[in-house]
């Protein structure tokens, strides 16, 4: 197994006793096979253990580890080092306040997460003997891209609209909406249009496509915002234009 020197560039701030952020050099000696995380790993456990940030599953499962490398949103557990060379730089993600080192506050993403009530709102709500609700592999295949979601935040990190307009929903939150809108068994689209559809929600996005490119699952959250903006169209020209729908 070969081995490299690899230049670490790690952001270091403690808001308790650092009045701003600083970045500490780490030279390790790692094989080619590791990735980011495995240096980060290694530099917590033999050199610097004061280094924090979070991570968990180690097979981009759990979205826990996703930080900036080299500038761009990745999950550490993903960015091989054998495709990096000279230093590579590491940042907690963009757009979020540092708790500590590569640890960010996540509570306005969780916020956001809720307010679109991500989760089953059944169209006909039924008793459990009645049996589960049953779905065609048609009916499954128009919403099934975007459970994938991990919720890592790579997304948020890497949308220059939540960056500039902090209280746009985001491209997460609004795609896990989509995804029970789309649901043939779910009943609840009218609840989560009131945050998805409103001024803070899907017309901040200007459509740059950075959050697909990011996405570590390839769930492809802009084709979900694009698919809202339609869906949301249709619904006012319904009601301004052809109101007798609605009854």
């Amino acid at each position: 197994m070969s081995e490299r020197v690899v230049e670490l560039e790690v952001l270091r701030y403690n808001p308790e006793t650092d009045s701003e952020p600083r970045f500490q050099r780490y030279s390790i000696s790692c094989p080619e096979e590791w990735v980011v995380l495995d240096a980060l790993n290694h530099v917590k456990e033999t050199v610097d253990p004061t280094l924090s940030y979070r991570w968990s599953c180690h097979m981009a499962v759990c979205g826990s580890c996703g930080m900036m490398i080299n500038g761009e949103p990745k999950l550490a557990c993903k960015a091989f080092l054998r495709n990096y060379e000279g230093v590579i730089r590491v940042e907690p993600l963009a757009h979020f306040p540092i708790e500590r080192d590569l640890v960010t506050v996540p509570d306005d993403f969780i916020a956001k997460l809720t307010r679109v009530k991500p989760w089953l709102m059944p169209k006909e709500p039924k008793a459990i003997e009645a049996g589960e609700y049953r779905q065609t592999p048609a009916q499954l295949k128009r919403y099934k891209q975007f459970t994938l979601c991990i919720n890592c935040m790579l997304c948020y990190a890497a949308c220059p609209e939540y960056g500039l307009i902090p209280k746009f929903i985001g491209p997460a939150a609004i795609s896990l909406a989509h995804r029970y809108n789309q649901d043939s068994r779910d009943g609840g689209r009218e609840v989560r249009q009131e945050e998805i559809a409103a001024t803070e929600g899907v017309w901040e996005c200007s459509f740059t496509g950075a959050c697909s490119e990011v996405c570590p699952e390839h769930v492809d959250p802009a084709a979900a915002l694009q698919q809202v903006k339609i869906r949301s169209t249709i619904d006012w020209y319904a009601e301004h234009l052809m109101p007798w729908l609605k009854k």
